[in-house]
């Protein structure tokens, strides 16, 4: 099957989407706890790091989830290829 030029600005559309979100993940994963020592220094309610470890980082996956879910489908949309309402 060839791809159309649609197609492929679709795919690219796709691609810089997850390539963001995945940068937001890898930071929210590892950056934050390669610095949790630094983190604990601040306190708002409790250390940050310790926040960040226990519950922000879970937060944060949820709404890299939602995000993705929602923009794919604005693009399906845009791009027609989105699935019926059945």
């Amino acid at each position: 099957m060839q791809l159309t030029e649609k197609h492929k600005e679709y795919w690219r559309r796709n691609l810089n989407l997850t390539s963001v979100l995945l940068a937001i993940w890898f930071v929210a994963t590892f950056v934050v706890s390669w610095f949790a020592r630094e983190l604990n220094e601040i306190i708002i309610i409790g250390p940050v790091g310790f926040y960040m470890g226990a519950q922000g980082a879970l937060i944060i996956y949820v709404l890299i989830i939602w995000y993705y879910a929602k923009r794919m489908n604005q693009l399906d949309q845009e791009y027609g290829v989105h699935e019926g309402d059945d």
